[in-house]
């Protein structure tokens, strides 16, 4: 393995998180801050250009190899005087304050249009070779004027005052660059900084019409949770958010938990309902459903002919910021659960590329499904757990509802109550608390037989016809 190859791959175990510092900007101070950004796209505009330009000499060459390329080719130094992009020397005659710009903000900068184009040109060679979404798909193009936020190095950009209360940050005020007064740190995020062992990188310059903050990323140090007896398995239901269970290796079910956050869900779908409301009653004035063409010929009044795009754009964003934050309560809910009981293991069904074919276009039970976050709520729970040292798993997810977990065969899902399910004994049960046992019963079997990949549905192996029995957790129980 080559030095470059082994550097990526150590890169790539590190864990990294961002939290959101909330700063107390005055309005001039703010006005500056956007001063500094303005002058930072603008001169990232340029690099942009020329690193593209020169992309078929860098591309042979290392990340540092790169910086440095581009750097003597457009920075005037005692050594260098006289740099060979001539490109940039028309630009610096436009902009003259270009001269001024700090050396650690030209290297960031110019670490930013190496991303920028390398991803281009990425994504054109997949294009060229037929990688296409559609057939008829345009080439991608370079976003020269791009909306990147400058990064910010400790003691050339950016000072940290006592307990990281104040910051300073060096501002450019149209003439010259400068340091900012003092400016209060009103929130840090979820306080990663402060944990013993975390390190702050370089964090970003983000301004907004409504706030000015810092997108603080922190190298969060690695743990390793305590091996055991038990899982956490997790069932992601539509009657229940989630439905979890504590499973020994032995069969044993140490606790269980039913997280659904009814009051957020009921506030997403009662926004779900007056789009619906409002989509009949612009069909009733436009004469056809909304979203398909409409002529404008078979239309009189300009009302009538007003066009769609953007419809109910509020509503749309309110409930998909709803169904995100669903996905984070069910996901600290889980997490919370799994370390009360000192579980090392979570497991989730694999439910990716899984779409749901049951309920009528425009039902509510059509809506269910469509609004149903469980990819979002288990990337959260993986990016969460893997921070405090946990490991999540995924298992077939075949025929973990269909069975009963103590062995007795198949079940019938009751008709008025779906979250109901009748075993062949008669013995009634809840359909998703069943389903987390068979999760966590099948993780087990798995490791007892020694199945690395955790796909197996059931118990032995068999290659004529003969039928075989699901894993469930009464097959834990007979093992012991």
């Amino acid at each position: 393995m080559s030095r470059r190859k082994a550097k990526s791959k150590t890169k790539s175990r590190e864990i990294i998180r961002t939290d959101v510092w909330d700063l107390s900007a005055s309005p001039e101070e703010k006005r500056l801050i956007v001063l500094t950004i303005e002058e930072y796209r603008r001169y990232l505009k340029a690099l942009v250009l020329i690193v593209n330009s020169q992309w078929p000499k860098l591309a042979e060459l290392t990340t540092k190899e790169r910086v440095n390329a581009i750097e003597k080719a457009i920075h005037q130094t005692a050594k260098n005087p006289e740099p060979k992009h001539r490109y940039f020397r028309s630009v610096v005659q436009k902009y003259p304050s270009f001269r001024k710009f700090p050396s650690y903000l030209r290297r960031a900068a110019i670490a930013d249009a190496i991303g920028i184009v390398s991803s281009f040109q990425t994504r054109y060679r997949a294009w060229q070779s037929g990688e296409r979404k559609h057939r008829c798909c345009q080439p991608p193009k370079l976003t020269a004027m791009c909306r990147s936020y400058p990064s910010l190095y400790k003691g050339q950009q950016i000072r940290y005052g006592e307990n990281y209360r104040t910051i300073q940050i060096k501002i450019w005020n149209g003439k010259d660059w400068v340091w900012s007064a003092e400016i209060s740190v009103k929130k840090q995020g979820k306080n990663r900084h402060l944990v013993e062992g975390n390190e702050i990188k370089s964090p970003a310059l983000v301004v907004n019409k409504r706030t000015c903050q810092l997108s603080m990323p922190v190298k969060v140090k690695k743990v390793e949770r305590e091996e055991s007896e038990y899982v956490c398995s997790v069932d992601l239901g539509i009657n229940n958010a989630a439905t979890a269970a504590i499973v020994g290796a032995d069969g044993t079910v140490k606790a269980r938990k039913f997280i659904n956050p009814a009051r957020d869900i009921d506030r997403r779908n009662r926004r779900r309902m007056k789009i619906a409301r409002k989509a009949k009653q612009t069909a009733r004035i436009i004469g056809k459903k909304h979203g398909k063409r409409c002529d404008p010929a078979e239309v009189s009044s300009a009302k009538e002919r007003a066009p769609r795009k953007g419809f109910c754009k509020g509503l749309y964003r309110k409930s998909s910021h709803i169904n995100r934050e669903i996905s984070r309560k069910v996901m600290r809910e889980i997490v919370e659960f799994a370390k009360a009981h000192n579980a090392k293991v979570i497991v989730f069904e694999n439910l990716a590329g899984w779409k749901a074919k049951a309920g009528r276009k425009g039902t509510l039970h059509k809506q269910k499904f469509h609004l149903w976050c469980h990819r979002k709520i288990v990337e959260l729970t993986q990016e969460r757990w893997r921070e405090l040292g946990g490991k999540v798993v995924f298992i077939n997810p075949k025929y973990t509802s269909a069975y009963a977990f103590d062995g007795s065969g198949k079940v019938k899902r009751g008709k008025s109550n779906y979250s109901l399910c009748r075993f062949s004994t008669g013995k009634q049960y809840h359909a998703d608390l069943n389903a987390s046992y068979n999760i966590g019963a099948r993780y087990w079997y798995c490791v007892l037989m020694g199945d690395k990949n955790f796909s197996r549905v059931y118990v032995g192996k068999s290659s004529d016809c003969t039928l075989r029995t699901p894993v469930v957790l009464g097959t834990l129980r007979g093992l012991s």
